[in-house]
């Protein structure tokens, strides 16, 4: 195992061993086939409504097929969905004073409204659970947490971000800087495509000394020819 898939460990908890001590590329063109199939267990639309109601069976393979899977649907949008609901979110987040419990209720269904057409924000999921955590929805806040898990096993089981070779792939320009966020590291502001594939963001100084992150955003990419 080598050195950051042990950061990784580290930051993200003993939960995460299991999906990052195998990194796999994502087979696209195997997703594209599984996912369309209606026959196959892999099948995107099943796999969706297991992961809606938060069904703890889904394995790490399925779970690859569901976040890559929906780059191959129609309402597959790498830069951004529900403009007006995104508005809206952050005008009452940035309401003065502290927010009561109708102000929570709305910011929920704000969330909720943004995820139909994007359902792996990571920055959305971790607002929603904060909202539930807030209003004491415990079992809500428990599927929610598997929901967001669920990302993050599919990204992070594809690499370990040091190189092309090794770089996490993503189907959301966002998810590139939800997953450095989550990793607890901060993105400096430089950025560089490197042969019209990847994706390569620069991090502040930090205590692993790891100067950057490599994207595969060739889904993002391909997705601008149709």
């Amino acid at each position: 195992m080598n050195k950051l898939v042990v950061v990784l460990l580290l930051l993200l908890g003993a939960g995460a061993k299991a999906q990052t001590d195998e990194l796999v590329k994502p087979d696209y063109k195997a997703i594209e086939k599984n996912s369309k199939d209606k026959n196959s267990p892999l099948f995107f639309d099943s796999l969706l409504e297991r992961f809606n109601r938060a069904d703890t069976t889904l394995t790490v393979e399925d779970k690859r097929h569901l976040y890559f899977g929906y780059s191959f649907t129609k309402k597959y949008s790498p830069y951004g969905s529900n403009a007006e609901a995104h508005k809206d979110l952050t005008t009452l987040l940035n309401k003065p004073g502290s927010h009561n419990r109708k102000d929570l209720e709305k910011l929920i269904a704000l969330c909720d409204k943004i995820l139909k057409e994007d359902p792996f924000s990571i920055k959305i999921r971790e607002y929603r659970l904060f909202f539930l955590k807030t209003l004491g929805r415990t079992e809500e806040l428990l599927k929610e947490d598997f929901r967001l898990n669920c990302v993050l096993d599919a990204i992070l089981s594809t690499g370990d971000g040091t190189s092309t070779t090794n770089c996490f792939y993503v189907i959301s320009v966002a998810n590139e800087y939800e997953i450095i966020n989550i990793l607890g590291f901060n993105f400096n502001g430089e950025q560089a495509l490197i042969e019209n594939n990847y994706d390569y963001l620069e991090l502040e100084k930090n205590a692993y000394n790891i100067a950057g992150f490599y994207f595969d955003i060739s889904r993002s990419l391909q997705s601008l020819k149709f």
